[in-house]
């Protein structure tokens, strides 16, 4: 059989690490092909070796057949090869068809950029494969799905006939990924091939034709996904059984920690987005927020961190007013904080790791000392979390920004969950987390709440909201329109909730 892609006993090493241990990968014309792994299992980087942005340090690459040097990514864009990164690659101030051109613009007869041509064969690869996109738009002013399909039409437009996807599901709400799993089947009718980095099982079995997985940077082997079963495959990558049941006893609830009164908190268009919101949290519980992406969840969650500032109404912490404190004081009042965008908030990415995993307490004692930092306290606590998390990185002096996303969510899930908040707010704690990792965590969280601390988990992950909140309460359109049982209710009856519909039939919003 001809495959359009062989990476053959790839080997590619960094300084005291083998990120990928003589690797096999074969893809097939017009399949999709996840490439399933933990957290640092080397995925990624298998696949930069594809793309050329590293050299391996043996082995071989063939593209339909014939063995080349891919040296650089315009190498491999001539070779028809095209990359969507985890981390988008996109010009915020720029319209989407000048992200999609850059570096590849067409040209008028005067040699200036011919930009009503490249409108134009944008607006037709849009509706050819279904990515709706406006080309006029400014990629800041669009939804994180849309700058998604930016980045599918960026390697489209250079002519891909191989597409990779680097978990590209991280990122989306349940809607936005069921339509990428469309885009995605029809990209694969067209004739093109995919691989799908990812460690998402469900995604695996509803869009994949097959499956190669990689267990710390040494290939376990390649199945048809047909044949096989999510918990097979879950095994398969962590080395053992997973359990995909949360078992947790009855939560008891008991004084309340957080308690928000007719909160109002405008956007960054200076609209109302938080608009007359009541909520409340107890101690010795979890409660989910659920909600569509854009109801408000993000400035929420940044008025009560001290991020933004509220218009009007009161956040209770302890029953002290924080409303308008700065960040710090909000964290001394007794709050923790996984933050749902890691760069911008979880992580100083050109800190080491052990100067992050301190970042809430480098001015405290035994860390700091009349400001003067101590080194030795600060990697002794950073190794003992490390070690306590299974935080994969060659040590605590590495960079933050040279771990892989999920070896740096669990650096910040540390960090906050150590020190034991009186309310710990997690923002999509498991984005990016294997299958293994995302147990651990849960596990950690219902820890905190049997030692009688209050969660609040907001998740775009339905089914992590229903596993582990003791109450759910559903956010649209700036309020919290009910309050509900997990026990008593599904997905099906949230995702009515969470577009606005139905909730009049459930307990009254608090």
């Amino acid at each position: 059989m001809e495959y359009v892609i062989e990476m053959l006993n790839i080997r590619k090493e960094f300084p005291g690490i083998v990120a990928n241990d003589n690797i096999n990968i074969q893809l097939k014309k017009g399949e999709i092909h996840a490439l399933l792994g933990e957290n640092g299992a080397g995925k990624s980087t298998l696949m930069n070796v594809l793309f050329g942005l590293y050299q391996p340090e043996k082995g071989e690459i063939r593209v339909n057949g014939k063995p080349v040097h891919i040296t650089n990514p315009n190498i491999a864009n001539e070779l028809g090869i095209g990359m969507v990164h985890q981390h988008f690659m996109l010009v915020e101030p720029f319209t989407v068809t000048q992200n999609i051109i850059l570096g590849n613009e067409p040209k008028t007869k005067y040699g200036t950029v011919n930009l009503k041509k490249a409108e134009r064969e944008i607006q037709e690869l849009s509706d050819r494969y279904g990515l709706r996109v406006d080309p006029k738009a400014k990629v800041r002013d669009v939804s994180v799905g849309m700058q998604q399909r930016v980045e599918i039409l960026k390697t489209l437009y250079r002519g891909a006939d191989v597409l990779i996807f680097d978990e590209p599901t991280a990122v989306l709400t349940p809607q936005e990924i069921t339509e990428l799993i469309e885009i995605m089947q029809s990209l694969v009718k067209e004739g093109k091939s995919i691989i799908l980095i990812t460690h998402k099982l469900k995604e695996i079995m509803q869009a994949c034709d097959r499956c190669t997985v990689i267990r710390k940077g040494k290939g376990i082997g390649t199945v048809n996904v047909a044949e096989t079963t999510a918990d097979e495959l879950a095994a398969l990558m962590v080395g053992r059984n997973v359990s995909f049941e949360v078992t947790k006893e009855p939560a008891e609830p008991k004084e309340k920690i957080l308690d928000i009164k007719d909160l109002y908190v405008k956007d960054s268009r200076k609209l109302d987005i938080v608009k007359g919101l009541d909520l409340e949290v107890r101690a010795g519980e979890i409660v989910g927020i659920a909600g569509i992406d854009g109801n408000g969840q993000s400035e929420l969650i940044e008025a009560i961190t001290g991020l933004t500032k509220t218009q009007s109404g009161k956040i209770l912490l302890n029953n002290k007013e924080i409303s308008n404190k700065t960040p710090r004081k909000v964290t001394e009042s007794g709050l923790g904080h996984i933050p749902q965008d890691r760069h911008k908030y979880g992580l100083v990415l050109d800190y080491t790791v052990g100067e992050n995993i301190v970042l809430q307490t480098y001015y405290q004692k035994p860390y700091s000392k009349n400001t003067i930092l101590n080194h030795k306290e600060i990697y002794r606590k950073a190794e003992e979390l490390i070690a306590a998390y299974d935080v994969r990185t060659p040590s605590a002096y590495t960079l933050a920004r040279a771990l892989s996303g999920g070896n740096q969510q669990k650096a910040i899930i540390a960090r906050e969950v150590d020190r034991s908040p009186d309310l710990l707010i997690a923002a999509q704690p498991t984005r990016g987390l294997d299958v293994g990792a995302i147990e651990f965590i849960h596990q950690k969280l219902i820890e905190e709440r049997d030692k009688g601390k209050a969660i609040l988990l907001i998740s775009f992950e339905l089914d992590e909201i229903l596993d582990i909140s003791d109450r759910i309460a559903v956010m649209f359109d700036g309020k919290i329109v009910a309050n509900v049982d997990p026990k008593e209710t599904n997905e099906q009856e949230l995702g009515l909730l969470m577009a606005g519909s139905g909730s009049d039939k459930v307990g009254a919003a608090k």
